[in-house]
């Protein structure tokens, strides 16, 4: 095996929250893809249905209270009932137009995704009309998990209900933190007094998993916070809790206030919210959670299932809906318009024949397929390498043993009996580390 150049991105070990960090969720990176690449994905459209491989369906609702300074995903603050209304008739039209291509008929999803956004910003009469239509040409009857993110000062009893009507069966609530200052000072809408108002409505209507989301390293966060936090947490009792490290993507409020030098408090360093993430872990590894990936620990893993993930990250077949959506069909990526304009436009609002609103596209080759697969479950922090000798025909011990011998060393990984275990540190920083497994050619490569 020749010698690889080691990528620029890979290894990062500084100690600031440098602009540009990621939290990798594909691969090739998104700069990869391209206009000239729509052919490939109207050929995978017009291909012959794989009912042997899972397919997901994704909603994306891109409404939001106020914007968060640390978001980099495409929302809006400003839209009436009506410009929403355009909005889900869209996504309506969108699917409907799917569930004619050839490679989708008669296709049933195994999950389905709402994300955003702010899924529950949304009512429960625009919600049911789009559910509605979805199922008319998607029917969801055997659906095996249905994820529905919320932010909590959204929510009421009613909105509830209609989830758990629809379908829902995994809710997932972005509390983030418990702190109304930490809250406040990065942008978030609601309050922790709209949090505890929640969790009673929750416990009475009951879902099937409920996670909820927390950020180690928020604008303003210390250690006496950030325990508070834990053990708050803690105390709602969740069936599965997330937990991210702030990243710094390049659009976000707080990148644009860094590279201006006017952001007024510190940002807590890689090794401060390593350290803020690992303990989250261990106290609720001492009230009996397990570690499920890089990021979430789970009360039962049996019942914790995490049908979205775990299919993605083998490969499934994902059709995005929304504004600036990312799908994946037949070892094709591609990506929708992200311009509200010109989703609507290409949907038919104003009287012009609806098309499917896909902008960019990126076909994957046999190695690039294995690579993506082999990054994304690495964060689970345990892989086995017979499932990609199954799958590829790859012995991935031996086409990645540079960049494992590598990480081995550094005390990331531990490898043995064709298995590769990520150390604690390595669970850690995992994005930072699957640069190391990337083609040259996307070293480097920005990741958006």
């Amino acid at each position: 095996m020749t010698t690889q150049p080691e990528p620029a991105t890979a290894g990062r070990q500084g100690t600031e929250s440098e602009v540009g960090s990621v939290f990798v969720s594909n691969y090739p990176p998104y700069s990869s893809w391209s206009a000239d690449q729509l052919p490939h994905v109207h050929e995978a459209l017009a291909s012959a249905p794989r009912p042997d491989v899972d397919l997901g369906l994704y909603l994306h609702i891109p409404f939001c209270r106020k914007r968060c300074k640390f978001c980099y995903f495409r929302v809006y603050t400003d839209k009436k009932y009506d410009e929403i209304g355009a909005y889900i008739d869209a996504m309506a039209r969108e699917v409907e137009r799917y569930a004619e291509q050839p490679a989708l008929l008669g296709r049933k999803p195994r999950f389905v995704y709402f994300g955003g956004g702010t899924p529950s910003y949304i009512n429960p009469k625009q919600l049911r009309e789009l559910v509605d239509r979805v199922k008319a040409v998607f029917p969801w009857d055997d659906v095996e998990e249905v994820t529905f993110e919320c932010e909590p000062g959204t929510l009421s009893e009613a909105k509830l209900e209609a989830y758990k009507e629809i379908g829902v069966t995994r809710l997932s609530l972005g509390i983030e933190h418990f702190d109304d200052d930490i809250l406040r000072e990065n942008g978030r809408a609601h309050v922790s007094k709209e949090i505890f108002r929640v969790l009673p409505w929750l416990e009475r209507i009951g879902f099937d998993q409920l996670n909820i989301d927390l950020i180690a390293g928020m604008l303003g966060e210390t250690d006496d916070k950030w325990r508070d936090a834990v053990e708050k947490a803690l105390d709602v009792a969740p069936d599965s809790v997330t937990v991210y490290q702030l990243e710094l993507p390049f659009n976000t409020r707080f990148t644009k206030s860094l590279l201006n030098g006017d952001l007024m408090l510190p940002i807590a360093d890689w090794e401060t919210k390593r350290r803020w993430h690992e303990y989250a872990i261990e106290e609720f590894s001492k009230a009996g959670y397990e570690v499920s990936s890089a990021y979430t620990m789970v009360k039962d893993k049996e019942t914790c299932r995490f049908v979205y993930r775990n299919s993605l990250w083998r490969g499934a077949d994902l059709i995005g809906m929304g504004v600036a959506s990312f799908s994946h069909l037949s070892a094709v990526h591609f990506q929708n318009v992200d311009g509200w304009g010109e989703y609507l436009a290409r949907l038919g609002h104003g009287g012009s024949q609806p098309e499917l609103p896909i902008a960019r596209g990126k076909q994957t080759t046999a190695d690039e397929q294995l690579t993506r697969e082999l990054i994304l479950q690495l964060k689970l922090g345990t892989i086995g390498s017979d499932y990609f000798q199954r799958k590829f025909g790859v012995d991935i011990l031996e086409r990645f043993a540079e960049p494992l011998a590598r990480l081995q060393e550094r005390g990331m990984l531990a490898i043995g009996d064709g298995v590769v275990e990520l150390s604690r540190a390595g669970l850690l920083r995992v994005d930072t580390l699957l640069p190391e497994f990337y083609d040259p050619r996307y070293f480097g490569a920005r990741y958006t």
